[in-house]
């Protein structure tokens, strides 16, 4: 590769709109390619079914194609619209398999690896980049064999603790697909720890995104705008997420704070050791929300006083943290690696994992001190900035430009 081009990849990120590649796919005056570079999104998840991975290639999905990067996505999903999901190419059924304390709905039909590698053969893209590249036979199929159009291959691990494929397929085999990575990326140090242990290598470290404008122009709940103090609960009611010890530290504080009220939304059957804590104890002004969409779930972060996540592991990322910052929120969140890769004490509390009492003396400083939640939600605000999807696809986007294999002067392709 030619060292002026290097140079004007490493300046890419501090000033993309004055960056000019001697190639087909330069940048124009406002940061769009002015030739498609061509990017093969896989994800091993149903993309019918909400979830932070499916999230993140959504969001990139989209960013990518506004700076003129022709993009498509390659998964399973369980609904037969799916010619309603912009820019998806769907690839089989998936089917819910126990992973990590969750349930992940992901592909096991083997036969799609021939389909899906013919189909990037076939439309000649630039870059397939892989997401959770060993989570299920989809993405293990893209990199079974080689692709004949020899496209950079880039993948981002996005789990902490999840996936057992480590464990089960022999390292050999695992080191036999792996090298046919181009880049790698984790979207976080404790996702990046968990990976490493199984395939030590070089991982760059590029978060999750978050849209920081949307919540602006989001409405609040009216009906829940009262002189009660709402803390809200987001996430899959899966005994990791911890409800139950918020749930307890909830009974315990409506004594002490009888305007208090708890907002839980998430998909799923709550627990039975949280059905119990409810039945038992009855504490009234806790509104289960239940499942919701993106737009809904906006809402109630805009109609939320407090926000806490009291989840007990295996989370690699706090993307719900972002969004609580996004909406100005002050945390409370349970001190574990991937929390802590996202939030600080200027923005939250941290607590003790499974530790209602915990949990009830950081709500309580939030509930009797307004100006600290005003404060520590500003704080928020100002630091969800810094992982807008703007600076996160600029960064994927520099990874894309710096593979070798498509600055090669056979990879350029007339413009349609």
């Amino acid at each position: 590769m030619r060292l002026d081009n290097l140079l004007r990849i490493s300046l890419l990120e501090k000033n993309p709109l004055k960056v000019s590649f001697k190639r087909p796919w330069g940048f124009d005056r406002r940061g769009y390619m002015n030739q498609p570079l061509k990017v093969a999104l896989v994800s091993p998840y149903d993309f019918a079914s909400p979830g932070g991975v499916t999230s993140h290639i959504q969001n990139l999905c989209a960013n990518l194609e506004q700076r003129g990067v022709f993009t498509r996505v390659f998964a399973p999903v369980s609904t037969s619209s799916h010619n309603l999901i912009p820019n998806l190419i769907p690839m089989g059924t998936p089917v819910p398999v126990p992973t990590g304390g969750s349930v992940a709905r992901i592909s096991l039909s083997v036969w799609l690896a021939d389909r899906l590698r013919k189909s990037i053969e076939t439309e000649n893209f630039d870059i397939v980049h892989v997401h959770e590249p060993f989570a299920g036979a989809l993405t293990l199929g893209v990199l079974s064999k080689r692709l004949r159009n020899n496209p950079g291959i880039v993948a981002t691990f996005h789990s902490f603790e999840g996936s057992g494929l480590y464990q089960i397929v022999p390292n050999k085999l695992l080191q036999k697909y792996f090298q046919r990575l181009d880049r790698r990326i984790a979207v976080s140090s404790s996702a990046k720890s968990y990976v490493s242990k199984y395939l030590p290598a070089d991982y760059d470290i590029i978060p999750n995104g978050i849209d920081t404008g949307e919540i602006s122009t989001t409405t609040p709940y009216q009906n829940l705008l009262d002189d009660k103090i709402n803390i809200l609960f987001v996430g899959r009611l899966e005994k990791r997420k911890g409800l139950k010890y918020l749930l307890t530290s909830f009974c315990d504080l409506k004594w002490k704070f009888p305007n208090i009220r708890l907002i839980v939304v998430g998909a799923g059957k709550m627990d039975v050791e949280s059905q119990r804590i409810l039945g038992e104890r009855n504490p009234g002004d806790v509104f289960i929300a239940g499942s919701v969409t993106h737009e809904e779930k906006l809402r109630y972060f805009k109609t939320a006083d407090i926000f806490c996540t009291p989840a007990t592991g295996q989370e690699s990322f706090g993307i719900v943290l972002l969004e609580a910052m996004a909406a100005s929120l002050p945390i409370v969140a349970s001190r574990i690696d991937g929390y802590r890769s996202v939030l600080d004490e200027k923005e939250g509390f941290f607590t003790n994992v499974k530790d209602p009492h915990d949990i009830s003396e950081k709500l309580s400083r939030l509930i009797t001190d307004k100006n600290m939640r005003i404060q520590m939600g500003e704080n928020g605000r100002e630091k969800s900035k810094l992982f807008s999807w703007s600076i996160v696809t600029d960064k994927i986007l520099d990874h894309y430009l710096s593979l070798t294999s498509i600055l090669n002067a056979d990879h350029f392709r007339p413009v349609d």
